[in-house]
Order: C-alpha cells, then structure tokens, then sequence
C-alpha cells in the first residue's frame, strides 16, 4: 500500500481523543509491589516511554502517551501502566486499535518541533493540533490506517529472531572497568547542513544525523553527505543521546563524532551505544553533553588484561535474540 498524501486532510485531535494527565506514581512507591509486567511510562524519549515495569498500574492501555515537557516523546501504550507527572495521557473518542495507534503515534511525532521548555504541550494546545491524515468521508480513514501498519507488521514478522551464536553469555561473569572515553575514540564536531541545503540535493541514500533521540537519530535520507560512516553519534543540545552511524552522512548542528581509535565491529557499536545512552542522566539544558565534558568521561566496559574486551562484547551481542538482523 503507498501513501497519497492528496487524500489527506487536517484533523483537530481534540475531536478524536481526551487529553487528560494520569494519576501520578512515583518509581520509590511502586518499588514496593515488586518488578512486574506494567510499564511505568515517564518523559524518557526511549524504550516506549517506559522506566522499568512493575507489579502495579493506575492507567486502563489502548491509549497514546506523550511528553509533557518538551514532546521530547510518543507512544502507543498498549497495555495498563502507571506513570509520573511529566506525562499527558490521549484517550480516544473511537474504537482505537493497536494498529491505528501505532499509525497515530507516527504522525503525532512529526508534531514534535512545535514545543520546547519554553511551550510546553498543554491540554489546550494538544487539543488544538491540527494532524494531517488520510481522510475518507470527511472523517479520518482508520480502515486505510489499521490495514497500512497490518502490512508493514506482516513484513517485520520475515525478521530472523534467533541469535548469530547459541552460546549464552553473562554479564555477571565478566570483570568491568573503567576507561576514558578520549582514549577509544577521537571526538569531533560534525559539519552543519540545513534541510534545505539538502532539499536541493533531492532524496538519496545517504542520512541525515539530528538531535532526535529516535530513529537513529536520522531524519530523513538524501544524495548528499559531510561525514564518513562507521563512527559513533551524540547528540550535545540536549540527552546526549548516542547511534551508530554505518553508513556515510550528513548532519544538523550538535552532532557530535566518535571516531574509533580501534577496529569497531557493528556489534561491539551496538554494545557500545547502550552503555553509552545508560549515560544520558548526566545531562540536560543547563548541562550539555558537550565535547570537553565528554574527553573528561569515562565509561566502564568489559575488561580482560587492563584494555577493553571488544572479542566479548561483539560475542555478547551476537548471543542475543535478533542479532542475527544486525
């Protein structure tokens, strides 16, 4: 199924769905019923929203979460979940799928760019939002919707979920310790493109690098590029959220480069971004990850003879499930 965009109209989403705040928990009470299967959605821009699951929820699923603060996140929520005061709950006015939320939560994301600290997303200004979508009878064509994600679901499900190696690896059983950052990469600015510079170039294959803590960090893919592939991204306006960057790229203002100062496997990256995103507490406005805080860092990794373990935690990666889609 393609997408015609001719056949989309503004909607108001006020119309189609209650914005309504949750009731507030906090993690140290819910730490009290214990880990569980229900999520506890905070303003986090990974992992669905979600900090942890527990034994305990306050909010019904089937219902659209976003960001208070900075829209800095959306997610469909498809089960129960607790959830702090830095999160806006969407309830809707119709019969609201799991397909058709995913399909929304794509489109509400395009919204982000509409609100910072300084214009916070508001009961009022939620309401307010006019969202493009594909329309048949003067409403919303949640047929068109339901049946587009059914599709792309059906493809995802090709996806191989067994590991590239049987062996099971434990993190318990290794030695960790502690290495500065500057001694593993070279850590550099990358060039600033603007959209329209790119614009010009027209679509290509080639990503454009952001501050966006989701998809990579990608937004969009054109025939142009500033930076060789096969580096480490940060983002230092905000998170400092950090991607692997395969690939030749372009890329927005505050993207920072780490340049391997060893031979780095697409595995051992993968390892290296979660430990490096385990790091974004450290950071916010009024203290960005910026170059010189980041050549003052250290991460702990996996060791063996005082230097970094790469052999185990290329090994790790490639025990767990999916990795053989890497």
């Amino acid at each position: 199924m393609k997408i015609n965009l001719t056949n989309w109209k503004s909607f108001r989403l006020g119309d189609y769905f209650n914005v309504e705040s949750p009731i507030v928990s906090a993690k140290l009470d819910l730490e009290e019923y214990g880990f569980g299967v229900y999520p506890f959605i905070t303003g986090q821009s990974t992992n669905n929203g979600a900090d942890g699951c527990y034994n305990f929820f306050t909010e019904n699923g089937n219902v659209i979460t976003i960001d208070r603060i900075t829209y800095s996140f959306v997610g469909y929520q498809e089960l129960p979940f607790s959830a702090n005061d830095n999160v806006k709950v969407l309830k809707p006015k119709f019969n609201l799928t799991r397909n058709i939320g995913l399909f929304l939560t794509s489109v509400l994301k395009k919204e982000k760019y509409r609100y910072c600290y300084g214009r916070i997303t508001s009961k009022k200004r939620l309401e307010d939002t006019i969202l493009r979508l594909p329309e048949s009878n003067g409403q919303p064509d949640w047929n068109f919707m339901e049946n587009y994600v059914g599709i792309l679901y059906t493809k995802t499900n090709t996806i191989k979920k067994e590991p590239l190696n049987e062996e099971k690896i434990d993190l318990g059983n290794k030695n960790w310790d502690f290495f500065n950052l500057v001694d593993l990469f070279e850590i550099k600015g990358s060039k600033t493109t603007s959209l329209l510079d790119l614009a010009e170039y027209g679509s290509g294959r080639h990503p454009f690098v952001t501050t966006q803590a989701t998809n990579n960090g990608i937004e969009g893919f054109y025939d142009y590029f500033t930076e060789k592939g096969l580096i480490l991204t940060i983002d230092s306006a905000v998170l400092g959220y950090c991607s692997y960057q395969p690939y030749n790229f372009s890329a927005s203002d505050h993207v920072e480069k780490l340049i391997p100062k060893f031979s780095m496997s697409k595995y051992v990256a993968m390892f290296l971004v979660t430990i490096l995103n385990k790091e974004q507490y450290r950071y916010n406005y009024g203290r960005k990850c910026s170059q010189d805080r980041m050549k003052k860092r250290t991460i702990k990794l996996p060791a063996k003879d005082k230097k970094p373990d790469f052999v185990f935690m290329e090994n790790y990666i490639k025990s767990l499930e999916y990795s053989a889609n890497i």
